[in-house]
């Protein structure tokens, strides 16, 4: 590295100093979010001079802040930006519980080692102290199932009954993997409505193949399909495949095509004029990245038994036979989307693939390769529901779309993996177990990072206190007395028993929360020098 490329480089103990103030200002942001009865969160919209945005979600709010002033702290900021971020991709909810808990750590881990403490043994400790939370979490999650418990675990994650009574329906009809839209609603409530079979992104190429203008759509029985990336471009390209969809005895054929010339789509509408001898219609192959239409045209086919049709390959429209075809009881599209209902294909083969999808899923840890599998297994399913979310304005109603997704992706992870006792408790059931390890240790660092996780396991609940407006410390000693699996209901003011009130934490949000705070905080503490590069255009420093 030349001198030419680097501003400053900053070491001990200054660089633990300057991380800590911009741990600390991000945290402070994210911190008042925490609990049923959060405070808003304001961020200024300097370029486009519209009135601040009111958030309450801890990720967002950490993404909304790219830089702070301060160059040390900037560090500090950016990383644990990127720790909350990773949280909020993978479970959707946890990012202020995330946020609390690093907070906690880093700061009692600062202090240990710069009196003297050895800063690569605690982390060594703190990471079998991780191991030993998520552990301890395992053991007391239970599954959940029922619309009722499930709009009760949906409630402690948006606060909004009407919402989670509504997500608790939801996902009680379509599961974990169920696709889910969630738009903009047309009124000021909420409403759903379900879909029969499998849809996807890909409207029709031209409004005049919409044959039922009251619901704005067309639905055909008994119908081909063929799936495809192709092209279309000479008509004459079209007949054979015609002719062999109508003697093969179809009603109605779908074509799915990435582009259709203006001549091809002409002979389409001619070839439907008599619908009640033979039907035929087009839509748009879904996606855009090749690697998403790829796999959407493999589902397809294997949920209607045809071949994906592929322009790489060298396939061509004139080449099509009658096996090539997919096969469905029903097909319908409309302006935006299409869909099958009843596909024909192979039930063995599609049970493998299911299954196939369901192992990828389960070893994938990048968020946006989840996302996309969860999506994928959830057609093949045949379960989806759009939820349209209305309010008085847009604000209103961008505000509650994004609790709505937050919560709709922190339930797919209760009913994947279960729940444990909400509001911070879950936390405290894994003191006993850290205290245990203590006890019985003689090394200094190792009680270090023992006495540490045990002071951090109570910093959410004391967070969910301070922000509802009650004296922590007061409360706490109430809990201890209390026992264990009692907490307070900040909105009841009352100590009660958790599980018996219905308020839950996903597991899988508190366990990740849990290992991103605690890996998040020991690698952190291990970060010994700060190299600043010099900023465009910025004149070397002496």
């Amino acid at each position: 590295m030349t001198k030419a490329q680097v501003q400053r480089v900053v070491f001990q103990p200054a660089a633990y100093r300057g991380m800590q103030r911009g741990i600390n200002e991000i945290i402070g942001a994210v911190r008042p979010t925490l609990g049923p009865l959060p405070r808003i969160v304001a961020i200024d919209r300097v370029k486009d001079g519209k009135m601040p945005e009111l958030l309450d979600s801890g990720g967002v709010i950490a993404r909304r802040i790219v830089e702070l002033p301060d160059r040390d702290a900037d560090i500090g900021a950016m990383f644990v930006r990127h720790v909350l971020w990773q949280v909020h991709e993978q479970v959707g909810d946890g990012t202020a519980t995330t946020g609390v808990l690093l907070q906690s750590i880093y700061n009692q881990g600062v202090r240990y080692i710069v009196s003297g403490g050895n800063a690569m043994s605690l982390r060594r400790y703190l990471e079998e102290g991780m191991r030993l939370i998520l552990d301890e979490l395992s053991d007391i999650k239970i599954p959940v199932a029922g619309k009722e418990k499930l709009a009760q675990v949906a409630e402690s994650i948006c606060y909004d009954p009407s919402l989670a009574k509504m997500l608790g329906e939801i996902f009680d009809i379509i599961g974990e993997y169920g696709q889910l839209d969630i738009r903009s609603g047309r009124s000021r409530e909420l409403e759903r409505e379900y879909v029969e079979g499998m849809y996807w992104d890909g409207g029709v190429f031209s409004r005049e193949m919409i044959t039922d203008h009251a619901e704005l759509g067309t639905e055909m029985q008994n119908a081909a399909i063929l799936i495809s990336d192709l092209a279309i471009e000479d008509p004459r390209q079209l007949v054979p495949l015609l002719d062999v969809a109508s003697q093969a005895g179809y009603q109605a054929l779908l074509i799915v095509a990435r582009k259709l010339s203006d001549s091809v789509t002409a002979l389409l509408l001619s070839a439907s004029q008599d619908a009640k001898k033979f039907q035929v219609i087009a839509a748009k192959t879904p996606a855009v990245a090749a690697t998403d239409q790829a796999a959407a045209m493999e589902d397809l086919a294997v949920l209607t038994g045809g071949r994906p049709v592929v322009t790489a390959a060298g396939d061509t429209v004139g080449g099509v036979k009658p096996k090539d075809l997919g096969r469905a009881r029903r097909v319908w599209a409309n302006r935006h989307y299409f869909g099958v209902v009843g596909g024909k294909g192979d039930p063995r083969t599609l049970r493998t693939h299911m299954a196939t999808l369901r192992a990828v899923f389960e070893r994938a840890t990048d968020p946006g390769v989840r996302q996309r599998l969860q999506k994928r297994i959830g057609k093949l399913m045949g379960g989806s529901a759009t939820l349209h979310v209305g309010g008085a304005t847009e604000l209103e109603i961008k505000a509650r779309k994004e609790v709505a997704e937050r919560t709709a992706d922190a339930l797919r992870g209760a009913v994947r993996e279960g729940v444990v006792p909400g509001g911070g408790v879950a936390l405290l059931a894994c003191r006993p177990a850290l205290q245990q390890r203590l006890d019985r240790s003689s090394d200094p660092n190792e009680r270090a990072a023992y006495r540490i996780l045990i002071k951090a396991m109570e910093a959410p609940i004391r967070a969910i206190l301070s922000n509802a407006g009650y004296d922590a410390s007061e409360v706490m000693a109430e809990i201890k007395l209390a026992g264990q699996g009692h907490g307070f209901d900040v909105r009841s003011g009352k100590i009660v028993d958790m599980a018996q009130v219905g308020i839950w934490d996903a597991a899988a949000v508190l366990s990740a929360a849990a290992h991103n705070a605690v890996a998040g905080a020991a690698l952190a503490l291990t970060t010994d020098v700060l190299v600043h590069h010099k900023r465009p255009g910025q004149a070397m420093q002496p």
